[in-house]
């Protein structure tokens, strides 16, 4: 996953609001159940207590509450950062949703340590990456990745961070088009929850597939790249999910889909580098 040492960066789209102390758990701000719902029906896994331990955050190379403008200015910064390569994967995904959706309006990553203050209220790192509709912001934690290894199984690397990033702004895709709004939430295997995540991660593989064309990237992603993104995919299934921390598994509860489907929909993506490939609500999942 080699960015073009030439490229410039727009490290107007990422922010970083370093951290805050963690507290007990999710702490939702607003008062609203609705709000809690939400959040819980966006981010990778089930009940966050269930999944997620302590541990202080990571730092991505760069110290917390950096001006990103002044370090990322270059793919060959994005080579060499982890908060460079945050910058570098998200210009490239908002470039090719530019010419995609009609009137794209850019939304900005958040990045965070302990917790943050979004447009869906307060969320500390235990929720693992969301989008907020809301505010219209993708909000991370770039110690999740060292999660999704330790606690979640998964392979990691560059690429996993990729498609995660991918799929939240999926989610934003999904805000502009109107999808979230009509598909409702819910949960359980066939759920508007659970089509809408993996609707999200096919138009992550679409990305994929077309991200050499947005100019941020000096070649097409490897096997190994791709490997990366589907080993993450698999390890944030439901039912992988359940198991490893319930020891059974509950159809009924899914909010995410399986691990065969999150796989099978990225994979469609990236094979047809077309969105119109991502319809998860026509027929079966």
């Amino acid at each position: 996953m080699d960015f073009n040492d030439r490229a410039r960066l727009d490290a107007s789209q990422v922010e970083d609001v370093g951290g805050r102390s963690r507290g007990g758990g999710l702490a939702i701000g607003g008062g609203a159940a609705g709000i809690i719902a939400l959040i819980l029906a966006l981010v990778f896994g089930v009940d966050p207590a269930d999944i997620l331990g302590g541990g202080e955050p990571q730092p991505g190379g760069l110290r917390p509450g950096t001006d990103l403008s002044r370090q990322c200015q270059t793919g060959a910064d994005a080579d060499q950062s982890e908060k460079c390569r945050v910058v570098g994967v998200v210009n490239s995904i908002q470039k090719y949703w530019k010419g995609e959706v009609s009137n794209y309006r850019t939304a900005k990553t958040t990045l965070f340590s302990g917790g943050v203050n979004t447009g869906c209220g307060y969320a500390d790192s235990s929720v693992g990456p969301f989008y907020c509709p809301a505010d219209r912001h993708v909000y991370l934690d770039l110690s999740f990745f060292d999660q999704l290894r330790s606690q979640f199984g998964a392979e990691g690397g560059p690429f996993a961070q990729a498609y995660v990033i991918g799929h939240e702004y999926g989610h934003h895709v999904q805000n502009l088009l109107g999808v979230m709004d009509r598909a409702g939430q819910g949960r359980g295997a066939t759920s508007g929850s659970v089509r809408l995540e993996l609707q999200a991660d096919c138009y992550a593989g679409v990305w994929a597939d077309n991200a050499v064309s947005t100019g941020l990237y000096a070649q097409r992603f490897t096997d190994t790249d791709i490997r990366q993104a589907l080993d993450a995919a698999a390890a944030v299934g439901d039912d992988r999910i359940q198991k490893r921390a319930r020891g059974r598994i509950d159809p009924e509860a899914f909010t995410h889909g399986t691990s065969a489907q999150r796989t099978k929909w990225f994979k469609r993506g990236y094979k047809s580098g077309d969105p119109s490939m991502c319809d998860t609500f026509s027929g079966g999942i």
